[in-house]
Order: C-alpha cells, then sequence, then structure tokens
C-alpha cells in the first residue's frame, strides 16, 4: 500500500478547492453575448457546493505524475463542468426527473426546462473551450480534449445514460450494471486521472496506473452511491433517495444485497490504492481519495 501521512480527505479539499473554485467562478464568468439568465442557470449548477472529488483527482494525479497544479486545473474544471452539464441533463423530467440536487432545487426548477438544456449544452461546449485555451502546450490541450471527449461520449457517459434508462428490462444482469456504472460514473472518473496525468506528462506506464485505479475506485463510487440512495436520507445527500427502487432501476444492493455490496466496494478500494504503489509517496492523495468514496455519507 502507499504509505499515508496523517492528511484526511478534509485536509486535500482544504487544500484544493479553494483553487478550484476560484477557477469554476472565472472560467464560468462570461461576457457580452451570453444571455443573462443563461449565464445565470449554468453558474447556479457549477458554482452550487459539491464535493468537487473528480477536480480533485485531476489534482492530485498531476501531482502523482510529478505535475503541478496550476497546469491542471483548466482540466480540473472542464471535467467539473461536463459533471455539471450530465446533472442537469439527468435530472430533467425525461431523464430521472428530479427536483433536488446538491441540497437546491434542480436546475429546470429552479429556472425551466428549457433554459436548464441550454445551460447543460453550454457547460459541455465550455468544458472544451477551457481546454483548448488554457492547456498548453497545444499537443497537451488536444490529448485532453480527445480524452475528455471519449469519456464524455455515446460510448461512455451518454452510453451508461442511456442502458441506464433502459435497465428496468433487464433485472438482475450483474453484467449489464457492471457496463453501465463503469460508463455511467466511472468514465468521468478515470478521464479527471487520465487528463490530470496527461497535464504532467505522465508516461505510459503512470498513466496505466492512474487508468487501473481510476476503474476500480469508480466501480466503487457507485456502488455506494446505490447504498446511500437506500440507507441515507434527502437531508443529507442533498437530493432525492430511494428513486432507484422506485423506478426499477439495476443497483448493485438490488442484486446482491448491502452487506455484499458494501463488501465489493471495499474491496474494489483496497485494488486501487494497491494499484497505486509503483507511485510511491506522491500519490498519498489519491490513496486517502480512494478511502473516502468507500467511507463518504453523502
Amino acid at each position: 500500500m502507499v504509505k499515508t501521512s496523517p492528511a484526511t480527505v478534509d485536509n486535500y479539499a482544504e487544500r484544493l478547492c479553494p483553487l478550484i473554485e476560484a477557477a469554476l467562478a472565472r472560467y464560468s464568468d462570461l461576457g457580452e453575448g451570453c444571455p443573462i439568465k443563461l449565464r445565470e442557470a449554468l453558474r447556479y449548477s457549477l458554482l452550487a457546493p459539491g464535493k468537487r472529488l473528480r477536480p480533485m483527482l485531476a489534482l492530485l494525479a498531476a501531482e502523482a505524475c510529478s505535475g503541478s497544479f496550476e497546469a491542471a486545473i483548466p482540466a480540473a474544471c472542464a471535467v467539473e463542468m461536463v459533471h455539471a452539464y450530465s446533472l442537469i441533463h439527468d435530472d430533467l423530467p425525461a431523464m430521472d426527473n428530479d427536483d433536488l440536487r446538491r441540497g437546491r432545487p434542480t436546475c429546470h426548477k429552479a429556472f425551466d426546462e428549457a433554459t436548464a438544456i441550454l445551460a447543460g449544452d453550454a457547460l459541455l461546449t465550455l468544458a472544451f473551450e477551457v481546454l483548448a485555451k488554457h492547456i498548453r502546450p497545444p499537443a497537451t490541450a488536444a490529448a485532453c480534449c480527445a480524452a475528455l471527449a471519449e469519456g464524455a461520449g455515446a460510448c461512455n457517459l451518454v452510453g451508461g445514460q442511456a442502458d441506464d434508462m433502459a435497465s428496468p428490462n433487464s433485472i438482475g444482469d450483474l453484467d449489464l450494471l457492471d457496463s453501465i456504472d463503469r460508463r455511467k460514473t466511472g468514465a468521468l472518473i478515470l478521464v479527471s486521472l487520465r487528463m490530470g496525468g496527461i497535464t504532467a506528462n505522465a508516461n505510459a506506464s503512470q498513466l496505466s496506473i492512474l487508468d487501473q485505479y481510476g476503474r476500480h475506485v469508480g466501480l466503487a463510487f457507485q456502488i455506494v452511491d446505490d447504498i446511500l440512495d437506500i440507507n441515507s436520507s434527502r437531508q443529507l445527500l442533498g437530493k432525492g433517495v430511494g428513486k432507484d427502487a422506485r423506478q426499477g432501476k439495476l443497483t448493485f444492493p438490488g442484486i446482491l444485497g448491502l452487506d455484499q455490496s458494501a463488501q465489493y466496494a471495499g474491496e474494489l478500494i483496497d485494488k486501487a490504492c494497491l494499484a497505486l504503489v509503483p507511485l510511491g509517496s506522491r500519490a498519498a492523495g489519491l490513496d486517502v481519495l480512494a478511502r473516502y468514496v468507500l467511507k463518504r455519507n453523502r
């Protein structure tokens, strides 16, 4: 295992989140040409209080590969923009039809459905603008754009969401559920790490390590999410609970039960942390974040 310091995820959040929040606010402060209502809607969702897990992973992946936070910040913000867009669209009436996100009304409830759709569209495109303009050199920016497009596209994030919407027709299909979660949730976690590594000029071996870690953490994150949807509360999570069961969706607890699901998530986190060993102490932050994923309560 990676030898970690006594640092906690809160320590890393205190160190990294101010950098992330300032950059998100700066990049989303759109000027003339952007309608006021649209700007308010996209900033409402993007700047809402959140864990910032994906941008933190990008920054810590850069650190693990001897890169700098400064170089990785645009990538960290871009992946958070894509994540925010995906949440806006997931919450829409045609999708999951949720009315609460991060403890506040969802975007289409706070504004209206058309504005929410457009805010999601704007965030998705803004993510690539940020990468293209602020990642240097251009070849690194292109590599980050390609990685994010693949992770957010039809074969990953969007494809996972499409299969998730159809999952009530595939009750008990563990292979399909694994495929859905590795794409719908895991793909953005994986690309967060990969882009962080790319900005640090990581070699093929380092990128492979980040990929191994990301695959395990991404699936564990969704398993814990499934568990929290059953045994947590609307107040604590800041979003609706119990909706997966009501909609008949595939979940790990629904197939394996709560205890076995928790055990599986723990095994995945152990594998994720073991994968980091070759990176040494530079990967201590990634080790801490992995263990937080397992223990989180929101």
